[in-house]
């Protein structure tokens, strides 16, 4: 029955996958914008730019460029940068540990958030903790990144002068855009966390812990939060895809190196190969943790697999 389960949870991905593939190659394709234009200027004679596209394959018939890209994929191949002439997967090396290193930094600031706000909020029901908390929550998810990192580089960077105003050098340069993308995720996570508490505690064996003498504490944290914990950790895992996507936007306001900047820079470019390959690289992170909080949820929870 498991092995099933997760048989189909690996078909589905995989067809996932390969229609994202076909759509990002396709939807980028009909986009208006000749990379060649863009490598060569306007002022290029015509036989220049037939030499340059009939070099890069791009007078190919559509189908037959679509192809030789998933022949690529299967092979880990995603070919060569229009622009810079370098390998797609080195310039993926380059940047993927600058986006890691942002994604941890920001999904332990919105634990460190939301794990305090959301038990207080649900321990002190309808008191000035639950209002702060809900309060804090409505704030994260009501601005956007693109205001809040502005916001903080005027306020702790040009204000105050605590923090670099961009790029990434040594961990303070890494405060400010961690902060932005980890307060939307925080305010989402806490506010499961306070309703999945609120349940919880509720339950008949939360009493008898209780009743049992153990600590507040004890009951809390071994009872309550790891019971809690099921629903949070699935709306961690299909969060982290909006992570992804927030980086692409936190990592050009705070010119961070990482492959949300690699992104809109070859997207400016018109260099196929690597917006494909950066599109690709997200959207397979975003399955396969999807996929494995599937599969986790349905360790801690059989009945998953069973329904």
């Amino acid at each position: 029955m498991y092995l099933e389960y997760l048989i189909k949870r690996l078909l589905s991905a995989i067809l996932v996958l390969f229609g994202i593939t076909t759509i990002v190659f396709l939807l980028i394709h009909i986009v208006p914008g000749d990379p060649v234009e863009v490598m060569l200027g306007e002022t290029a004679r015509p036989a220049d730019r037939d030499a340059l596209h009939h070099a890069l394959g791009l007078d190919l018939p559509l189908l037959q460029q679509w192809w030789q890209y998933l022949a690529g994929i299967i092979q880990l191949d995603f070919g060569q940068s229009l622009h810079s002439r370098q390998s797609v997967s080195q310039l993926l090396i380059d940047h993927v540990p600058a986006t890691v290193v942002l994604s941890v930094a920001s999904l332990i600031i919105a634990i460190i958030i939301a794990l305090p706000l959301g038990i207080l909020a649900a321990l002190y029901k309808n008191s000035i903790w639950d209002r702060l908390a809900m309060v804090t929550a409505m704030l994260g998810v009501s601005i956007p990144n693109f205001v809040m990192g502005p916001l903080l580089i005027i306020i702790f960077s040009l204000s105050l002068g605590w923090f670099p105003v961009s790029g990434k050098d040594g961990l303070a340069s890494l405060v400010l855009p961690a902060i932005t993308l980890g307060t939307a995720l925080a305010a989402i996570l806490s506010r499961m966390v306070r309703a999945s508490m609120l349940e919880v505690l509720e339950e008949d064996y939360i009493r008898a812990a209780r009743a049992r003498g153990l600590s507040e504490f004890h009951v809390l944290i071994l009872h309550a939060l790891r019971n809690a914990a099921l629903p949070v950790i699935t709306i961690l895992g299909m969060q982290l895809g909006a992570l992804l996507a927030g980086a692409v936007i936190t990592e050009t306001i705070f010119s961070w190196p990482g492959i949300g900047q690699l992104l809109i820079e070859s997207i400016q470019k018109r260099d196929y190969p690597v917006v494909q390959a950066c599109v690709l690289l997200i959207s397979f992170v975003y399955v396969v943790v999807n996929l494995i909080t599937d599969i986790t949820y349905s360790v801690l929870d059989p009945r998953v697999r069973l329904e």
